[in-house]
């Protein structure tokens, strides 16, 4: 009798710890929670233990399935999925997809990357996965063989918050494999088993099944050491985002070209690395990365520099310096347009009636072809109270970056300029007092900004 009370107390520590992270996390009534359920079974246990606490808690649950199709058992998975989310009552999605590795990306990296965009895809506050202690363990092994920095051995966080509020929750992260599968058993539940996740030819199946083993024999608490490892990890990861949040403070907005050459390499690596992971964006390797902070620290203020970090790009240009999203190609002809918001490389030319002032309504409708180009060869534009000059020395005297030059959209009326953001309208094209007019603007995302300035 003893022995069955201790090991229904040690199977509700699970629901308790679910429970808690929620809490902690502020997961409120009327919100949405998605669990992605794979079948297997840390997702299938943490889909009965939230459909055990919603009614409690009052959040929405709803379950998201990928079907990658690259197993011949993947239907059978989710039909599972299915049919426990019926008998359950949770609303299911089922995602197919196509799994297409990138040049340079292997399966794993692709088959993820194409399983958080389809979850993506589907609107909730709070996505969950069933990440455990053992995979914690595992992703501290894998990355430091991989030369992270604390950043990265620091591993996945229970409660990752998302800057519009909501977030991402991985609510058995505390739990080991085996408590799991005590409590799914227990559960009378059913899952699958992945064959691929058998394959030692992926990196982190080997250390699933050899390495990890192996340490486990001579350390039988690896894992949960190196789950607390990555506590450490992660509070010294905090304490470097707080350094680059005065650094970022001290150079300034925008950043100061002036400070950030008189910084020591560590200091400039770690600030360029937060705003890197600030804006979403992928960490390049050391040495481009210190390649790039030794032509910033060496090149004089006359220069500018546009240089690559992956999927990133490191500017300076006069006394400024800042970091960036890669571009999008622009299109190589001009883009019809008719006053309806106009896609434009990374953002969007927009049109806003106003009286007196933008480009003459009037004069737009006598126009035969409208369209919204890049500069072109040859192309020169007298501004409003202004002499006509070439496009590039008014975009270079108006103080804009030289990657911006020849990417601002240009609306072209009838072969000519008759507006360019950031410089103005033409003088041809201009409003006069009273008059119907549209003001134009580009709209991109701010990170593509060195004053974090959306409007161009």
């Amino acid at each position: 009798m003893a022995s069955s009370r201790t090991s229904q107390t040690k199977l509700a520590a699970i629901p308790r710890g679910v429970a808690d992270v929620l809490t902690r996390a502020g997961v409120r009534a009327g919100q949405t929670v998605q669990l992605a359920l794979s079948g297997g079974l840390d997702s299938m246990l943490l889909l009965t233990v939230l459909a055990g606490l919603r009614e409690r808690a009052g959040f929405d649950l709803r379950a998201h399935h990928v079907h990658h199709g690259l197993s011949p058992h993947a239907d059978d998975w989710a039909a599972l999925c299915a049919a426990r989310c019926d008998a359950l009552d949770v609303p299911l999605t089922i995602t197919p997809v196509r799994v297409q590795p990138e040049p340079g990306e292997g399966w794993e990296a692709a088959a993820r990357r194409v399983r958080h965009g389809a979850l993506a895809a589907e609107a909730a506050q709070w996505r969950v996965s069933a990440h455990h202690l053992d995979d914690q363990a595992e992703t501290v092994m894998f990355r430091l063989l991989r030369g992270a920095g604390v950043h990265g051995a620091a591993a996945m966080r229970a409660i990752e918050p998302a800057p519009g509020g909501g977030g991402r929750l991985r609510p058995l992260l505390a739990f080991s494999r085996a408590q799991i599968l005590a409590a799914a058993q227990a559960e009378g539940l059913q899952w699958v088993d992945d064959e691929s996740n058998a394959d030692p030819r992926f990196s982190r199946n080997y250390l699933r099944h050899t390495v990890m083993p192996a340490m486990s024999a001579r350390w039988p608490s690896a894992a949960l050491t190196l789950a607390r490892a990555a506590a450490n990890f992660d509070e010294a990861a905090g304490l470097l985002d707080e350094l680059a949040v005065q650094d970022a403070t001290a150079c300034g907005l925008p950043w100061s070209r002036e400070v950030m050459r008189g910084m020591r390499a560590p200091r400039l690596a770690n600030l360029l690395r937060w705003r890197l992971r600030a804006l979403d964006l992928p960490l390049p390797d050391q040495a481009r990365l210190h390649e790039a902070m030794r032509q910033l620290q060496s090149c004089t203020h006359d220069r500018p520099l546009m240089l690559p970090l992956g999927g990133a790009f490191l500017h300076a240009y006069r006394e400024v310096v800042w970091l960036s999203p890669t571009y999008p190609e622009l299109p190589e002809d001009g883009v019809p347009w008719q006053g309806a918001a106009t896609p434009w490389g990374e953002g969007v030319v927009e049109a806003e009636p106003v009286v007196g002032a933008g480009v003459s309504q009037a004069r737009l409708a006598q126009a035969a072809r409208c369209e919204i180009m890049a500069r072109w060869p040859g192309c020169k534009v007298a501004l409003v109270g202004r002499p006509r000059k070439d496009v590039r020395s008014l975009s270079q005297g108006a103080g804009l970056a030289p990657v911006d030059r020849d990417r601002v959209p240009i609306l072209r009326v009838d072969g000519e300029v008759a507006w360019i953001a950031g410089l103005g309208v033409a003088h041809g094209f201009a409003c006069r007092a009273g008059e119907p007019g549209l003001r134009l603007v580009w709209r991109r995302p701010e990170a593509y900004s060195a004053d974090g300035v959306a409007l161009l």
